[in-house]
């Protein structure tokens, strides 16, 4: 039975991620402040949950050394926290970059960089972030820089990673949705054609195809999961 931590794990495409690793009988680790969409899973004897401020390094740190000691092994990690914000150049102040760096990048980092040392150990691992098409497409990122700017960097820090493993079966890789068919989005973009967005059990079934067996050949992907939108 594979771990994998699933960060992020109360959101929409969290709450779809898991129920899909569940389903898989992967062993399932997920982290998220709140854990009120996530009943579906108490029952699960593969199942636990522990709120963690990922915004810390420390606390970060912490939990992933206490996770190692207790399973042993984590073979990946789905790194699903980020926020969005609005804002061209202009409108972009310091303190809104910071925002979306410290959600979009460093809690991926943070969780990323004590995992790569436990991974290379095992000799085995998925890292898998989730990037955005804004980070892709200058066109649709110059409304949402300080986002776009974060995401960027989610796609650099994968490039690195895999040069630093390279030759090994240690692989990042980042998944890059277009517009998520969420509640929110709906609400906030009325009369949209809600076909052509990507469900979040659509992106769920990607990120198990990238941590199981049928994914083991694949080296440095990036995944542009947009449907028609």
């Amino acid at each position: 039975m594979k771990t994998v931590i699933i960060t992020g794990a109360n959101g929409n495409l969290g709450v779809a991620t898991v129920k899909k690793f569940l389903s898989e009988s992967y062993r399932v680790i997920a982290v998220d402040s709140k854990d009120n969409h996530l009943e579906f899973a108490a029952s699960s004897t593969h199942f636990e949950f522990h709120s963690v401020d990922l915004s810390s390094e420390e606390a970060t740190a912490g939990f992933i050394a206490a996770t190692i000691a207790k399973h042993s092994r984590i073979d990946a990690a789905l790194l699903l926290v980020g926020g969005f914000a609005m804002g061209t150049v202009a409108e972009t102040s310091r303190a809104d970059l910071q925002k979306q760096y410290s959600l979009n990048f460093e809690t991926a980092y943070f969780v990323a960089r004590p995992l790569l040392a436990h991974m290379q150990q095992n000799g085995y691992g998925r890292l898998v972030f989730i990037g955005a098409r804004p980070a892709l497409k200058p066109a649709q990122g110059k409304n949402v820089v300080a986002y776009a700017l974060a995401k960027s960097l989610l796609f650099n820090l994968a490039e690195f990673i895999n040069e630093e493993t390279k030759g090994t079966n240690v692989v990042a890789s980042v998944v890059a949705p277009g517009t998520i068919d969420t509640p929110p989005n709906r609400e906030s973009m009325p009369g949209a054609d809600y076909d052509a967005w990507v469900k979040p059990g659509q992106i769920a079934e990607v990120l198990e195809f990238i941590c199981s067996a049928k994914g083991e050949v694949l080296r440095e992907p990036v995944y542009k999961v947009y449907n028609n939108a």
